[in-house]
């Protein structure tokens, strides 16, 4: 029989990222109420319809824009939900602010959910048997060729043990391959017109994402985090005799067959520095 430790840590870990009426509630009701109206609807740069479930709010930016960076200068006022998003014909660029209830230390691991939602909204317009991988942490592949990743931001000022007053996960995908085209140029690179994902980009991969966090979030709230950590091991490329883990704080952990001890990779310290954002360019490495 269960502890009444081992009870309390599930239900901690309970608690959701998103549920179906709110984003990481904390004392937000007012603007909550706002999110709860009809899904947003605006039109991107090709006249495509944009639909996004409630409670997401919709922020469109020029393709000057920076997704990321909007989100965070306007995640304390606009609060949980808000997405923003830059219609760029090449990337699928947006990000969203989220609400967490725990202290920061551990609210880091809804990174991993938004992963989870990423890749699978991706593997939505896959086609049949392309393999979607992520590079511990924040790097996804398609096939091995990098496409993108996420990233995540939290107020500096916030100490490990409170509750940050927000935190933003921001995600680049490349849609459509630029500029050196020829094959061989760029080998560890791809993107999803490259990768046969026919007519899905920014708006569909948005709009999924958007979807998939919900389902991912309902699954942390119904099974707890270790749920939602078994389904991010498994979009991590395999390696062979090693059983992997993620910690409270979310270190990854791997303990490898045949030796002593365990290796600990940091968390923290792995999403301060993106390693798939190319600051130069502006967008995924190539």
């Amino acid at each position: 029989m269960a502890s009444g430790q081992q009870r309390e840590r599930r239900r901690a870990d309970s608690r959701p990222l998103i549920r179906s009426d709110k984003l990481f509630l904390q004392g937000k009701k007012r603007k909550l109420e706002v999110r709860l109206s009809p899904p947003a609807r605006t039109r991107s740069s090709t006249s495509e319809p944009f639909h996004l479930p409630p409670p997401f709010t919709l922020v469109r930016l020029r393709e000057s824009g920076d997704a990321f960076v909007h989100a965070i200068a306007i995640a304390e006022e606009s609060g949980a939900g808000t997405l923003t998003y830059v219609g760029r014909f090449d990337l699928a660029e947006f990000a969203v602010v989220l609400e967490p209830g725990e202290a920061l230390r551990t609210a880091r691991r809804a990174f991993y959910a938004a992963m989870v939602a990423l890749t699978d909204a991706l593997r939505t317009y896959a086609p049949p048997n392309k393999e979607i991988t992520i590079d511990w942490p924040d790097a996804v592949r398609v096939d091995g060729g990098l496409v993108g990743g996420g990233r995540l931001g939290w107020p500096s000022s916030t100490k490990e043990d409170v509750p940050p007053r927000w935190l933003v996960f921001g995600a680049m995908i490349r849609t459509v391959a630029m500029a050196d085209t020829e094959a061989g140029v760029h080998p560890l690179a791809s993107a999803l017109d490259q990768e046969g994902f026919g007519e899905a980009g920014a708006v569909q991969i948005t709009e999924s994402f958007a979807r998939h966090l919900m389902l991912v979030t309902e699954t942390w709230q119904v099974d707890g985090f270790d749920a939602v950590a078994r389904e991010f091991l498994t979009r991590l490329a395999r390696e062979r005799q090693t059983y992997r883990t993620i910690a409270d704080n979310g270190d990854l952990l791997l303990r490898r067959i045949g030796r002593d001890g365990t290796d600990r990779r940091d968390f923290k310290k792995g999403l301060q520095s993106p390693s798939w954002f190319d600051p130069k360019r502006g967008g995924p490495y190539l």
